[in-house]
């Protein structure tokens, strides 16, 4: 595949869709043809899955279940609209993938790690992100920052849930060095951008664009 897969991780309120539209922004002054998609949703099935999930209409969903469903939508994403695009040359910029649900459905639902791993080898095999930003902030600070919206189905969880998510992002991003870069989301948006830019530069001089 031709292409550059980029990947947008982090609890509620870090800001990963702003720093998204600031990602499309760069590429495309850089004359890279950008396709933007978020998880769950990016296809029809996908944004179903989506508003099903998050409306809470279903009342409690186990872990496993909710897994079941992501990776459902996921395997239709990766299908009709991540890889086409990585085949056509573009980059793609995703707002979470699979390591939400190893985040999610596993630190946070308590899922056991061996189902969700049995999953990503079913739907996606050895397919990865090619560089991910994991924009972190307390719980606190992301919980103050989406106060006074709507909340839906992951949003009304109780802050232990959100702790459990952050502390194996962190972990995660430890163990994935050469994947995962760090951003710290608790400072002025100017200095957010400022390091993703540094970083995405820094990345695309290293590594080229997939090629084979």
């Amino acid at each position: 595949m031709a292409g550059l897969f980029i990947t947008l991780e982090g609890i509620e309120g870090v800001g990963k869709s702003t720093a998204l539209t600031y990602l499309e922004k760069l590429l495309q002054e850089a004359e890279i043809e950008v396709v933007t998609t978020r998880e769950p949703g990016g296809t029809s099935l996908g944004e179903m899955v989506r508003e099903w999930i998050l409306s809470g209409i279903h009342g409690e969903l186990s872990g496993e279940l909710e897994a079941l469903l992501m990776f459902a939508a996921r395997s239709h994403h990766i299908d009709k609209v991540i890889k086409p695009a990585l085949n056509a040359g573009h980059c793609v910029i995703c707002d979470r993938f699979t390591d939400a649900t190893f985040a999610y459905q596993g630190a946070g639902r308590g899922t056991n790690p061996e189902f969700l791993r049995v999953l990503k080898q079913a739907v996606q095999g050895n397919f990865e992100p090619d560089l991910t930003f994991l924009l972190d902030a307390p719980v606190e600070v992301g919980m103050q920052r989406i106060a006074g919206r709507p909340t839906d189905h992951f949003e009304q969880e109780a802050t232990p849930f959100f702790e459990r998510i952050r502390k194996f992002y962190l972990r995660l991003a430890k163990e994935h060095t050469e994947r995962i870069i760090t951003i710290d989301a608790n400072r002025p948006r100017e200095d957010i951008e400022r390091d993703l830019k540094r970083y995405l530069c820094q990345f695309l001089e290293a590594i080229p664009l997939r090629d084979g």
